[in-house]
Order: structure tokens, then sequence, then C-alpha cells
């Protein structure tokens, strides 16, 4: 796994892939990445504040990365140097990961390896980069995209989140969820999720709208079958308030997110546990096998037996 930079450090965005992926936390049963951090010069690359960074690999180093990250990108219009081209194409030709952070779409699109996909970069870019690449189908209210191989996401944040998709994608809900706690960072944030959510300020104490501890109590019963109204009784106000409230906190309709936070669930008890399929419909809320294979297979792309079979075969070539 190789994070690139280039012209100036980003501190911020590079941190983010040095964190997720550089840190080692094999004491925690976490696996331990083989990562480095690439210039495509030999010089010390300037960032703010004074500061510069070397680096000791090239570009030869991501010959061979599972993983390519750009922390960041100018969002100049000029050409990326063809080096770095060819080694972008090439890695999306081996079918290894590619993922951008804020303006590193820039890069991305410049290459050609974003035409007629969908892609998201930092919200302030968003018009620039449609009017720059219009062949791109640009997503800019999302944290991140996965599209193939290629993954794309907001600023800051949400690279965070954009890294540790990729470690659950590959790795499964255990390992994506120890790095997380290990950098105190929510475990999961779905990529559909807005960039920003506008929450008002509340008028007085009775018209908060955090939604924090019915959130955990949700995640802590999500066997029980909530609905609008019942959590809207809970939250002590009408289902309408409380719908327009909820996606005002976290951008997505309660539906959406109920959804989502039970298809996790099913991805861990499917990692951790030989339940059969009907008992984890049970457990997660989805109440019947057939409701949970079909939200399961939209969210993630395949069966719960594929996913099953797939991390069973993980954890034992880790043992």
């Amino acid at each position: 796994m190789v994070a690139i930079i280039d012209e100036q450090v980003h501190p911020f965005e590079l941190g983010v892939a040095c964190e997720v992926f550089g840190i080692d936390r094999s004491d925690d049963g976490l696996p331990r990445f083989d990562f480095a951090v690439c210039a495509t010069g030999r010089r010390p690359v300037p960032g703010p504040g004074g500061m510069s960074l070397h680096a000791s690999y090239r570009l030869d180093r991501a010959a061979s990365a599972d993983l390519v990250v750009i922390p960041a990108w100018h969002t100049r219009d000029e050409s990326p140097p063809r080096l770095v081209v060819d080694m972008l194409r090439a890695t999306v030709a081996r079918g290894a990961w590619l993922l951008s952070v804020c303006s590193g779409a820039f890069l991305l699109a410049a290459a050609g390896l974003l035409d007629d996909r969908r892609a998201t970069c930092h919200w302030h870019d968003a018009d620039l980069l449609a009017s720059r690449f219009p062949h791109l189908a640009l997503q800019p209210d999302r944290l991140y995209v996965e599209d193939g191989s290629i993954v794309t996401s907001a600023g800051t944040a949400a690279g965070i989140d954009a890294c540790l998709h990729i470690v659950r994608r590959e790795l499964g809900a255990r390992v994506a969820n120890g790095i997380a706690r290990r950098m105190v960072v929510p475990a999961h944030r779905d990529g559909g999720q807005a960039q920003y959510v506008e929450t008002p300020v509340p008028r007085c104490p009775a018209d908060s709208t955090d939604l924090a501890p019915l959130l955990s109590e949700i995640q802590a019963n999500l066997h029980r079958p909530f609905t609008i109204a019942s959590l809207a009784a809970i939250a002590h106000i009408s289902p309408r308030t409380f719908a327009r409230r909820f996606v005002a906190a976290t951008g997505s309709t309660p539906h959406q997110w109920l959804t989502r936070q039970r298809v996790l669930l099913v991805q861990q008890l499917l990692e951790e546990n030989d339940l059969t399929i009907e008992e984890i419909a049970h457990r997660t809320g989805f109440g019947t096998a057939d409701l949970l294979r079909h939200h399961f297979l939209q969210q993630v792309g395949t069966t719960p037996t594929g996913y099953r079979r797939t991390f069973t075969h993980q954890d034992r070539a880790a043992r």
C-alpha cells in the first residue's frame, strides 16, 4: 500500500492514510500493512507552516501495491506527469484499489480514470471538477463513492471513512472496527451520507436536535421492529418533525440509516459466528432470510453466504 505525494504535502489527508495503514496494531490482533509514502521526485516536498517532507520511496514502489492513495492534488488545469498517469492506469488495470481524498479526484480525472464513473470530491471543488471533466458522474453530496476498484472521497474526515470502507471490504468489519476503535473515530459512516448537514441551533433544551442517545439505543436494539412512529414517540415529537430532524442530523432518512446499521450488524455476525441466515435475520431485525438477502445484496454486492465464505477463508489465511 502506498500514498503518493507530488508538489506539496497536505498533512491531514496524507496523515489519514498513514494513520489507517501505516501504524502497527498487531498487538491488538489487527493486521500489519506494508505501507510506504512515495514521492514523484527526489527533493523534499514542502507543506504548510514551513514544514517539508522527504520520502524515501519513488513511484516504482507503487507497481505492486494493492492500494494506491492520492491524499490530495492541485486543482490547476494542467496535465499531470506522464509517469504518474501510467502508474495510476496500471493500478486500475491489475485490479488494485485506487483511493483519492479531497482534491485527489482531479488527478484521477485528468488521467481519464473517472470517465463514465461515479465519483465525489470536496463540495468546495465540486463545480470546478464537474466543469473541467464533464464525462464523470459527479455525486457532490456524498462522503465517498466506490465505482469498481476506484474510491473517491470528500475532504478531511471523509478520507478516514473511505479508508475504513476499503479495510472493511477487504478484511471485514472486525478489522475495520478495531482500527476505528484505536483511532477513536466512528466505526462506519455510510458513503451515501451527506458531506455536511444543517442541524438547526435549538431555541431551548426541549427543542434539542441531538439524536445521539436515540441512535445509540437503536444500534443496541436492532432486533426490535422500529418505525418512524415508534421512534418519534421515544423522542417525544411528531413523526413528521422526527423525520425532518433525523435527516438534518444524519444526512439520511430513518429507514435508510436503520437498514444500513442492520446490514453492518449482519456483516459482523457472518464473520464472527456460525449462526444460520434465518437466526441472523431475527437478531438484526430483518425478520426473514429473504429480506436480509435482498438488502445485503443491494448494499454489499454479494450474498450473505458468499460474504461469509470470503471472510472465513481470509481468517484461515491470516491464522
